[in-house]
């Protein structure tokens, strides 16, 4: 069974067969059983356990699907800008409601930045119950973005390379990662993005768990590769520093303290998924 990482999982039926039917998601706004999520603060409003916060609805702009046979929608709120400063507010999201949390933030900040044709120019508008716009003067059609991201442990004689970003907290250290470029497959990322950031060569790239990165819209794909040798020649301009770390120091970390050889990723990230998944093989 591969990792199911945090925000990963179907959330919703996101009920696709519904959403080329304006009228039939006009009639489901109006249903008794109908919700709307509620925003706080540039984000999908949580309640003190951690659950995603509904009310009735009054601007049903985006169609999210539906819980059980019962609909829920979302307005066009506006989106926190800044990924990192809602870390914080994470830790609290319950897992369950991870997948949609992550698919409406992702929807509500591609909407707030797509609302012109990049074809023409015209001002467009949301179609397909918010899961495209639709340009009436060119009749172009555009869709929500997603930008594949490799994420990857690399591997040599039984120890991990992590890297540290200078905008990352005190002592963080993590998996590195970069975006795939045109044409690009993702073993071929990988084996890029580890030669220029650390300057070491990787082999036998092997996939192990997606996970959809609402800031604003990525698809992190995890993946393990072995190197060819420990001799790094870091990319200052992309990291501040690069180790290499022992099971034993990866095992610490993961269990907490000040003490620990480093801070790692914390749950929500597809990282910190790695790491667990690596020691436990």
């Amino acid at each position: 069974m591969r990792p199911e990482p945090f925000f990963s999982g179907p959330g919703l039926d996101r009920a696709d067969q519904l959403r080329g039917t304006p009228e039939r998601i006009a009639a489901l706004a109006e249903r008794e059983d109908a919700r709307q999520l509620r925003w706080r603060d540039g984000l999908p409003e949580m309640d003190q356990s951690g659950r995603l916060v509904w009310a009735q609805v009054s601007d049903p702009v985006l169609f999210l699907g539906l819980s059980g046979d019962a609909p829920r929608f979302s307005p066009l709120a506006e989106a926190a800008s800044q990924a990192f400063s809602v870390m914080p507010l994470l830790a609290q999201l319950d897992a369950s409601d991870a997948p949609l949390f992550a698919a409406a933030l992702s929807l509500v900040r591609w909407h707030s930045r797509h609302g012109y044709c990049a074809n023409c120019g015209h001002r467009t508008m949301a179609v397909r119950g918010g899961w495209s716009r639709s340009c009436p003067n060119c009749s172009a059609e555009h869709f929500p973005r997603v930008d594949p991201v490799v994420i990857m442990l690399v591997e040599h004689d039984d120890r991990l390379l992590l890297g540290r970003q200078p905008h990352y907290p005190e002592r963080r250290y993590s998996a590195l990662a970069g975006f795939v470029e045109v044409g690009e497959s993702f073993e071929n990322a990988v084996v890029r993005e580890v030669r220029e950031e650390a300057g070491i060569d990787v082999k036998d790239v092997r996939y192990i768990a997606s996970q959809p990165w609402p800031f604003p819209s990525s698809l992190m794909i995890g993946c393990h590769a072995t190197a060819s040798s420990d001799d790094l020649i870091i990319d200052s301009t992309e990291l501040e520093d690069a180790r290499w770390f022992t099971r034993d120091e990866v095992r610490q970390s993961l269990s907490g303290g000040y003490s620990a050889p480093f801070q790692a990723p914390p749950p929500s990230a597809i990282a910190r998924t790695l790491l667990e998944d690596w020691l436990s093989a």
